[in-house]
């Protein structure tokens, strides 16, 4: 299926600064779960006294610049490397206060520093990253001139060392389940943003594939539109001439020729009015409904077999009819007229905002292939040069009303293409027009 793929407004660093700023969020959530948590068992399970005041102080500031985090988040905008940095730096600061009241560089907890230091080298600038390097070291000194020592009672005392050896396990451990969970997650964000990233660069390029398009096609209208004229002029000269031109058989073939030739006009005319704009020039004020009957009426007298159409849209909406959209539906039923020359279904309903319309045929249906890369230039079951434009600019015709389009083989025989249009994307009053 084809969805609406929508460029963003602000560049990219802009998102990666917001999805950064979660990611410190998340975590500094886990530390403060696991901090209270640490607190909780050194002193109900092992007894070791513990100054809470500037322990429980600590935690309520990392509690506060999450709150303040999210608050930045909420108001949509960017976040900048800067406040990253000052966010990483305030953790920073919180671990050595911490870790001062509560032994200092003695405390196994210490080495939670790297794992700021290593979030930081991923998340900032390079100079930014030094800065945190530089607040860790500046910590980490502070933390060996007299510190608040931890008064072991008396089943730590005598083997201190054995007491830090496990604390620097539980350190490890901890540092490398959040260094996994964390590196998984700024993997998904660079993967994302490739697929973001090649989706963009996808549409660049059938963006300018369409522009190559629309030149050559004015310009062959251009060059097309003399020699129509001078066989209409001719035409019309040999249904009124007496002999043989004007010999009773020949005149059905004239008039076919005629409305052939005028057609072909109608076309060209289109075509040097749509050449400019994805919309066209020169909409008309319309309704759903009528849109449709036109649509429908143009290619109903053109089609030998039978059309039906299943109206289920509802209470009809003033719109502006748009060319180039419906250029493309005919399109489309030009394809299912070609693959089931005895039946076409056209049916138009309406999802909430948005109108659905579908065109299903009795043809063979499409292939596997075909269903992969739907709406790709040059993918066509017709097997000729230049095939499969047809559904490509249906696909980039919708885009560019926020619409989409998706295809898909029917259980009873053939295939149906679905039409997604957002109404205000049509709207006689206030949509885009």
């Amino acid at each position: 299926m084809i969805r609406p793929t929508t460029l963003p407004t602000v560049p990219a660093e802009a998102h990666a600064g917001r999805r950064n700023m979660a990611l410190l969020i998340q975590l500094r959530w886990l530390a403060v779960g696991g901090q209270l948590l640490t607190i909780a068992v050194v002193l109900d399970l092992m007894g070791i006294r513990l100054p809470l005041a500037p322990l429980i102080a600590a935690v309520a500031v990392l509690i506060a610049i999450n709150f303040a985090s999210l608050e930045l988040l909420r108001r949509g905008r960017a976040v900048t490397n800067a406040e990253l940095t000052a966010a990483l730096l305030f953790d920073v600061a919180a671990l050595g206060w911490q870790l001062y009241h509560s032994g200092g560089l003695a405390n196994p907890f210490a080495s939670l520093f790297l794992l700021q230091v290593v979030i930081g080298a991923i998340l900032l600038a390079p100079a930014s990253s030094w800065a945190i390097v530089a607040a860790a070291i500046v910590a980490i000194g502070v933390l060996a001139i007299d510190p608040t020592p931890l008064v072991l009672p008396p089943p730590y005392a005598a083997d201190p060392m054995a007491l830090y050896l496990k604390g620097s396990l539980v350190c490890f451990l901890l540092i490398a389940v959040l260094l996994v969970a964390f590196v998984t997650r700024i993997s998904r964000n660079l993967r994302d943003r490739d697929a973001a990233l090649a989706a963009s660069r996808q549409r660049a390029a059938e963006e300018d594939h369409i522009v190559r398009m629309g030149l050559l096609a004015s310009g062959a209208a251009h060059e097309l539109g003399t020699p129509l004229s001078t066989l209409s002029v001719l035409i019309g000269d040999w249904k009124g001439a007496q002999g043989p031109a004007g010999a009773p058989e020949l005149q059905d073939d004239l008039a076919e020729m005629d409305a052939a030739v005028r057609r072909c006009k109608t076309i060209v005319s289109g075509i040097l009015m749509s050449a400019g704009e994805a919309r066209g020039i020169a909409p008309e004020m319309t309704t759903m409904r009528g849109f449709l009957n036109s649509i429908i009426r143009d290619y109903a007298g053109r089609f030998a077999g039978t059309f039906e159409f299943n109206d289920r849209f509802g209470a009809d909406v003033a719109i502006v009819s748009d060319p180039a959209l419906r250029q493309v539906i005919g399109n489309v039923i030009d394809n299912a007229a070609e693959v089931s020359p005895e039946w076409i279904g056209l049916a138009a309903s309406r999802d909430g905002d948005t109108a659905v319309i579908e065109v299903a045929d009795r043809g063979p249906g499409f292939g596997p292939t075909m269903l992969e890369g739907f709406g790709q230039p040059y993918r066509s079951t017709k097997g000729r040069p230049g095939g499969g434009l047809g559904l490509f600019l249906l696909v980039n015709v919708l885009r560019k009303l926020g619409g989409w389009a998706s295809a898909e083989n029917r259980d009873t025989g053939g295939a149906v293409v679905r039409i997604m249009l957002p109404l205000a994307a049509v709207s006689a009053d206030g949509g885009r027009v």
